[in-house]
């Protein structure tokens, strides 16, 4: 029987970058995967899939609406929405088999299969064909991700009523699309299948969209998803979904009760929320302690209350962002190497990636105001950045929010084309400490959109050029 230092559970973003940092220093690792394929949820039904369908039905939408504006003249646009999921699942198999040879190149050790914690430094694997076998190991790293969240009484067929994984798998675009969750998930794939020609109702509890994330950008983003063609109904919950003759009726009332009234849909996307998934793991017979909301607890060191068995990503607490799991998993590797591995949990950027796209980086106006602290706020719009003038791609602002006293910047707030790249700047600038004037003083290309970060940060100051 071998022996492995470090035993990795999972191989989405967070258990294969873990298992390839651990190997480059040195440990001698193994990873057991469930799947037939590498990459968890987000190379295989999440991330990766649904990028590539943002980005085939934007160009879609460019063909069919805008292309007439820019001299461009294609004739009748026809959507071949076979060809489109065949181009997704290209996208995934290119990723999927990359992981695997870093895997190999890394001298990594791979097990298909179930994966249990069996006691202190074992791991039992169960195959697809019922075979067991034992790993030994000194450490354990559970990186098992992430599950969708279930409505009480709502069942996913995977058909009509559709998870995120369903939703990438629609054999034909639905023509009236519910959408249950105005998170980031619900407003991505809705805006999908928006663009390819559905009627897309979102329905949310709460009296916003993007729970969460900063509040102006909350309110200008539903603005323009409405303006694109998608409904809501906030402060609306969700009482049941019956299913008859291929199609759904939803029953919605005011969330603070009142009146129910009925919409009928073809699809049903049930996007509420993930869960961490631990099942089959063997936490209880080890005596892993989990929170009250599912979550491995660990320490600062992403050690649980088991000596040797760590965990990261979506299974603890903090966001469930494949970056955030990459990031802690190089960390527990070094950290197990006798390096000082660590995260810095106050520049993780979050990104929608609708058209156009919202990211944030730190603090939102709303947490600084409620821990009282005293801040300076700089907007720039796009519509008065030259090259988003001259690509016809105004919609949205940037906002820098900075400390009154020091002027280090404590959040930035990105609605726009490209803001999902344009955060890096500002994420990499926090990470070093930055000043709103810092950023300000940083000569940018010209023309570019990246002038408007350059711009927002010098309003903090009240000294924007172009506005």
């Amino acid at each position: 029987m071998s022996t492995y230092d470090l035993v990795v559970i999972g191989t989405g973003p967070g258990g294969y970058v873990c298992a390839i940092r651990a190997a480059q220093l040195g440990l001698r690792t193994a990873v057991v995967e469930k799947r037939a394929t590498h990459g968890g949820t987000c190379l295989n039904v999440g991330c990766i899939p649904s990028k590539a369908l943002l980005h085939a039905s934007e160009a879609f939408e460019e063909a069919t609406k805008h292309f007439p504006d820019l001299g461009i003249d294609v004739g009748t646009v026809k959507l071949d929405l076979a060809k489109m999921q065949g181009f997704k699942a290209e996208g995934v198999a290119g990723n999927t088999k990359g992981v695997e040879f870093l895997l190999k190149k890394n001298k990594v050790e791979t097990f298909h299969g179930t994966a249990k914690i069996a006691g202190a430094g074992r791991v039992e694997v169960t195959s697809d064909d019922g075979g067991n076998q034992m790993l030994e190991t000194k450490n354990i790293v559970i990186a098992t991700g992430s599950d969708v969240t279930r409505l009480p009484g709502v069942e996913i067929d995977e058909t009509i009523v559709v998870s995120s994984t369903g939703a990438l798998e629609l054999a034909a675009v639905p023509k009236r699309l519910l959408v249950i969750g105005a998170g980031v998930i619900g407003l991505e794939l809705g805006s999908v299948w928006r663009r390819l020609g559905a009627e897309v109702t979102v329905v949310e509890y709460l009296d916003r969209v993007l729970p969460g994330m900063d509040g102006e950008v909350g309110k200008q983003f539903q603005r323009i998803m409405a303006k694109q063609g998608i409904a809501f109904k906030l402060s609306t919950k969700v009482t049941g979904v019956a299913v008859a003759d291929g199609a759904a009726t939803v029953t919605v009332e005011p969330a603070a009760g009142g009146a129910a009234e009925t919409i009928q849909a073809d699809v049903v996307l049930v996007a509420i929320g993930r869960v961490p998934y631990t099942e089959g793991l063997g936490l209880d017979g080890v005596g892993v302690r989990l929170d009250n909301k599912g979550r491995i607890e660990t320490d600062s060191h992403y050690a649980t209350n088991v000596t040797g068995i760590y965990a990261i990503g979506d299974v603890i607490a903090g966001p469930m962002l494949a970056h955030k799991a990459e990031d802690e998993g190089v960390a527990v590797a070094e950290i197990l190497a006798g390096q000082s591995g660590h995260v810095n949990y106050a520049v993780i950027p979050n990104v929608v990636y609708t058209y156009p796209e919202v990211a944030s980086v730190g603090k939102t106006e709303e947490e600084l105001k409620k821990d009282g602290i005293a801040y300076n706020s700089g907007k720039f719009p796009f519509t008065a950045n030259g090259r988003a003038k001259a690509n016809g791609t105004t919609e949205g602002f940037v906002k820098v929010l900075a400390d009154a006293a020091s002027d280090r910047v404590l959040g930035v707030h990105i609605v726009g084309a490209d803001a999902g790249n344009l955060i890096a700047e500002v994420a990499v600038a926090m990470e070093f400490g930055a000043s709103a004037e810092d950023i300000a003083r940083t000569c940018h290309a010209h023309p570019t959109l990246t002038e408007a970060v350059k711009e927002a940060a010098l309003a903090v100051g009240k000294r924007a050029i172009h506005v």
